[in-house]
């Protein structure tokens, strides 16, 4: 568990910033008569999550290294 806690921490950061950051920024901005694809925005939540776990996979193993 310890050699994934980067990797856990990162994706789980990714998610939540993704999903917080298009609440601010999208959601509040539009109309409640738009529809917006749902599965589209989980996606890009995933992706975004996958992203910074690669990050903190190699910010893990740098810091490890030094």
């Amino acid at each position: 568990m310890k050699n994934s806690a980067g990797k856990i921490i990162g994706f789980v950061a990714g998610l939540a910033g993704f999903l917080i950051l298009f609440k601010l920024i999208i959601l509040n901005h539009t109309t409640p008569d738009d529809e917006l694809a749902p599965g589209i925005v989980v996606i890009a939540a995933v992706l975004s999550g996958i992203f910074f776990g690669f990050i903190g996979n190699l910010m893990q193993s740098r810091f490890k290294n030094s």
